[in-house]
């Protein structure tokens, strides 16, 4: 299927590299303004992009910027859009209060505006910018919008408390809690909670390929880590950081290693309080109580 949107562009005034591209979900011409611009430090201009396939991979910065609108308007789920390429695309970019410019052009955009009356702030120095400034996902609670990135995937009925984090082609499919860090390449199910602090491995850093995947009515506890994927009904205990290479010991007496029960269902994992062995036990997935069906109801 062809996807065609119409997007709003900034450049670099002196070398016509692409800051940003903004796409209304209206698909129709709309501009926008920024210090900056009246400054002559960017340009703006309307540009049309056409995908014929999500499955091939960005050819250009444009072409990447309407991909990850499509992710956080939930359009595709992570890893349904081919991303490949994309950081080789994208310019790295002083996101500001007057607008978007290159790093270098930061001193000379403070001079141009010295006489507004604005004090300028810089929010990141990044190749993608926060996801709110581009796409208002429907349904969704966000604590501190720096922590979400554009292409970010939040399913309607996400919190993301102000320690939550969700990076690129990564997110939620459903009612979540997200107060801890979910990476590239991690979705996390339905009904799923990510406690303060806890961490999912993710797959931009490490060589690693392995796609990180919790299914519905997880619980992964606070300061916890996550590096298998977990089927339903699982829980993580607080503190305990499982990888691939963990050793854990089986109900019947048996050790595996962490990465033989990936994707596995009903499965409470814990460290033994006075031998310090991480264990698996089964579960029935009902034992932390579930996700407080008030709070999501964006």
């Amino acid at each position: 299927m062809t996807i065609k949107r119409i997007g709003h562009r900034y450049t670099d005034a002196k070398t016509g590299a692409t800051l940003d591209v903004w796409f209304p979900r209206s698909n129709k011409e709309i501009a926008r303004n920024c210090l900056a611009l009246k400054a002559g430090l960017i340009k703006s201009d309307f540009v049309t992009v056409e995908i014929e396939s999500v499955d091939d991979a960005p050819k250009s910065a444009e072409d990447a910027y309407l991909r990850l609108h499509l992710l956080s308007e939930c359009a595709y789920k992570p890893h349904s859009i081919n991303l490949d390429g994309v950081f080789g695309l994208l310019s790295n970019v002083a996101w500001t209060s007057a607008g978007p410019v290159l790093p270098a052009e930061v001193e000379n955009l403070r001079a141009a505006i010295a006489e507004e009356e604005i004090n300028l702030t810089i929010t990141s120095i990044d190749k993608f910018p926060r996801m709110v400034d581009y796409v208002i996902p429907e349904g969704v609670r966000i604590g501190d919008a720096d922590r979400v990135r554009l292409g970010a995937h939040l399913a309607p009925g996400t919190t993301v408390m102000h320690e939550g984090f969700v990076n690129f082609n990564a997110g939620t499919l459903g009612n979540s809690m997200v107060e801890g860090r979910i990476s590239a390449g991690v979705v996390v199910g339905d009904h799923s909670d990510i406690g303060g602090g806890a961490s999912i491995m993710g797959t931009l850093s490490g060589g690693g390929k392995t796609v990180i995947s919790m299914g519905e009515r997880n619980l992964l506890g606070a300061n916890a880590g996550l590096g298998i994927s977990l089927g339903d009904d699982c829980i993580i205990e607080s503190g305990l950081y499982i990888t691939a290479g963990t050793k854990v010991e089986m109900p019947d007496g048996s050790v595996v290693s962490a990465r033989d029960l990936s994707g596995q269902s009903k499965l409470l994992f814990r460290r033994h309080s006075q031998t310090g062995k991480v264990q698996a036990i089964m579960t029935d997935g009902t034992l932390w109580g579930g996700l407080n069906s008030e709070l999501h109801k964006n």
